[in-house]
């Protein structure tokens, strides 16, 4: 058995449906598909993937703002509604709401293990405005105490989403331009740094794609950044060992031209086996 999970942030999914999200979606050969800053209800995903699709969502509490979603096949497995679990435990605060939702499917590998899918949008974080970068700690610090509970019964978990963080040189174009700036601050990036060492999870892109520049998934929408790929890796899958060791394949659906984007970001599809 297979299974290939896509995440990306879509930047307003009213917008990007207008700009050509649709034909990506039949296109794509994902099973499941993570979207953040939807800003949108999901009735409006619902209708985008069709009636083969089991969705949730979550909103934001701050109109047009965050929301992120999950959309499965019912083909794959279908969505345990009573085993959706929106918000991390005790980030309470608005602007904490939007941003993380939790989905089990039940043995979609046939290995006997159930998957939780994690559809994540981290606050992006200003230096200049300290409220968001403290914001932004703050759900690091819990995001990190959820993600150990998650594994503690052996379940495979896969994060996904748009995790504002670039964590090496390798994940940011203009590196040595960014090192005073939120994305690529040491506090930041040491984050990324424990997760995968210390508590051993796996940046499966970055596993399959192995040492070297990117690819990214975010581009300004300034300049020629598109143009010059002067990018940055900020949406990751982060798995489980046991889940990110069945990986077989990762790739960056980069839009052809700037002209035919529907995004800011490219979603990133990993398939697992």
């Amino acid at each position: 058995m297979s299974l290939t999970i896509a995440t990306v942030n879509v930047n307003g999914l009213r917008a990007a449906a207008r700009k050509g999200m649709t034909d990506w979606l039949a296109a794509t050969t994902a099973d499941v598909i993570t979207l953040q800053e939807v800003r949108a209800p999901g009735e409006l995903l619902a209708g985008l993937v069709g009636e083969d699709w089991s969705v949730i969502g979550e909103a934001s509490e701050l109109k047009g703002r965050a929301g992120v979603a999950i959309a499965a096949r019912t083909s794959l497995s279908t969505i345990d509604l009573e085993a959706v679990r929106p918000g991390l435990p005790g980030l309470t605060e608005p602007t904490h709401t939007g941003r993380w939702l939790e989905a089990d499917l039940e043995d979609p590998l046939g290995d006997g293990k159930d998957l939780t899918v994690i559809s994540c949008y981290m606050h992006s974080g200003n230096v200049e405005k300290p409220q968001t970068m403290a914001d932004k700690y703050a759900f690091l610090d819990v995001m990190m105490e959820r993600l150990a509970a998650l594994r503690a019964d052996g379940r495979h978990v896969v994060l996904t989403g748009d995790i504002n963080i670039a964590h090496t040189e390798w994940d940011i174009k203009n590196w040595k331009g960014n090192l005073k700036s939120a994305g690529f601050l040491p506090e930041e990036r040491a984050y990324l740094d424990r997760l995968t060492t210390e508590l051993d999870w796996v940046d499966v892109h970055r596993r399959v794609h192995g040492d070297g520049p990117g690819p990214y998934t975010w581009w300004s929408q300034r300049g020629k950044a598109f143009d010059n790929d002067a990018g940055w890796r900020i949406d990751y899958q982060l798995a489980t060992p046991d889940l990110a060791a069945r990986a077989t394949s990762a790739q960056v659906d980069r839009a052809p031209s700037y002209d035919t984007r529907w995004s800011d970001h490219a979603p990133l599809v990993i398939s697992y086996s």
